[in-house]
């Protein structure tokens, strides 16, 4: 008997990625993966909404999916251009049975992606995503042919910032305040800038004219030294940068500095546990953030947890530890009493609160954290192999780990969605850090790239 191949694994850190038109993001595959998943959730007529970003590409791999989807007997609405949290929050509050997010979130507009959300809004697990693709592999079943039409959309914007609006309900003494919004030319380009200006606040935006190859292009949450320029020299209170499907949020204080997730963390974990909000005691961060953030946050007896990288394994730490607030260094933060995914807007209302709360600017809550130096380098690689079994590299990571001792960490990891290598070092003294980690880096290009 012949042995049944092996699935492809098509589902990444954060859903289905690729270049769009090319494989596993090709129209046959994108058809098969929306008739994978209805048969998967064996619901009939199963109900599907799918959102999506600015990309040039979204709106024809929305169709194909939605093609697929259909033929396996479900609903599909189309949800426009929105962020990826407005469909989860859209999927669980409108009763629908599965939400699809189509963006990469903060990579170039050559890419794209399918992110999939269960009726609850949240991401699936491995499993359930194993089993989407098992079936993808499975050639006993197809899907007809025909011609993919436009999808029947219905208007939930309202719906998903009146939700976001209980996060800050009132500007109170920030009413009047100017502030920058960087939209990256994304999802968040129509609505962001748009709540904030009915909370009363003074809003400069930027990277806010999509055309659908601009999106992230040095600009957003991955570029936000676009954004604290025009802080500095508009003189503004603060700002604000999105990615491009809107669920991450960098934030820039009045000096022009920029202040990451784990400030954030700490602020609002702080604020958190002042109003009797912080159930547990606990914060969850992934590996990358800094080792500062586990130091203050103890200091104000509040306990870190760390997972993976990546939202979905924080979301199953939360979840799986009854906690609130959990995120990323890279802006993804969860609040899992208001929404069960990473909100970019979210996240920036509850930055906002903390200062009305607190009375005091970003900048101060910000220098509450102390940050040890921290490098991180990325090696493009072509293959992937144990770390551990490539003599070389095993060597000089074993060096790098003995000079740091207990005065820094060494991680390791291969990218869950892009052909790199991270390699993050923290320590005390920057320049050995950076030494260390290029050596690192040049022993990866002998023997991966």
């Amino acid at each position: 008997m012949k042995p049944l191949a092996v699935p492809e694994r098509l589902f990444g850190t954060d859903g289905v990625r690729g270049k769009a038109g090319s494989h596993p993001l090709d129209a046959p595959t994108i058809r098969r993966l929306g008739a994978a998943l209805v048969r998967v959730l064996d619901s009939r007529p199963a109900r599907l909404v799918i959102g999506r970003d600015t990309r040039e590409s979204s709106p024809w791999i929305v169709r194909e999916l939605a093609f697929g989807a259909r033929a396996a007997g479900a609903d599909v609405t189309s949800a426009g251009i929105l962020p990826t949290p407005a469909i989860a929050f859209i999927t669980r509050s409108m009763g629908f049975d599965a939400g699809l997010m189509i963006s990469a979130s903060h990579n170039p507009f050559e890419d794209n992606g399918i992110k999939v959300f269960s009726g609850a809004g949240a991401k699936y697990g491995e499993a359930t995503e194993r089993q989407i693709e098992a079936l993808v592999a499975d050639r006993s079943w197809s899907v007809p042919e025909g011609e993919a039409g436009p999808v029947d959309g219905t208007d939930y914007v309202e719906a998903y910032l009146a939700h976001a609006r209980v996060a800050l309900p009132e500007a109170g003494p920030l009413m009047g305040s100017r502030i920058g919004v960087d939209c990256a030319n994304g999802a968040m380009t129509a609505h962001a800038p748009r709540l904030f200006e009915e909370l009363g606040l003074d809003v400069t935006t930027i990277a806010s004219s999509p055309d659908g190859r601009n999106i992230n292009r040095r600009c957003g949450s991955t570029h936000p030294e676009t954004l604290a320029v025009e802080v500095r020299a508009r003189a503004l209170r603060l700002g604000v940068a999105f990615d491009g499907d809107g669920d991450r949020a960098i934030f820039v204080d009045h000096l022009g500095q920029i202040v990451d997730g784990d400030a954030v963390l700490l602020m609002c974990a702080r604020q958190m546990k002042a109003e009797g909000r912080l159930r547990g005691s606990a914060v969850v961060a992934t590996v990358m953030s800094n080792i500062g953030l586990e130091i203050a946050l103890r200091d104000s007896g509040i306990d870190l947890v760390r997972c993976a990288v990546g939202d979905k394994y924080v979301m199953d730490e939360l979840a799986a530890r009854n906690l609130l607030l959990g995120g990323e260094q890279s802006g993804h933060i969860i609040f899992a009493d208001q929404m069960v995914t990473g909100d970019g807007l979210m996240t920036a209302l509850n930055v906002l609160r903390t200062m009305v709360a607190t009375g005091r600017e970003l900048a101060d809550l910000a220098a509450q954290m102390p940050r040890f130096p921290q490098v991180l380098v990325n090696v493009k690689v072509q293959r992937r192999a144990k770390l551990a079994e490539v003599p070389g590299i095993a060597d000089v990571m074993t060096r790098v780990e003995g000079r740091l001792g207990h005065q820094g960490r060494l991680l390791v990891r291969y990218s869950g969605t892009e052909p790199l290598l991270r390699i993050m070092l923290e320590g005390r003294d920057k320049h050995a850090i950076e030494l260390w980690a290029n050596e690192i880096a040049d022993e990866v290009r002998k023997h991966l790239a």
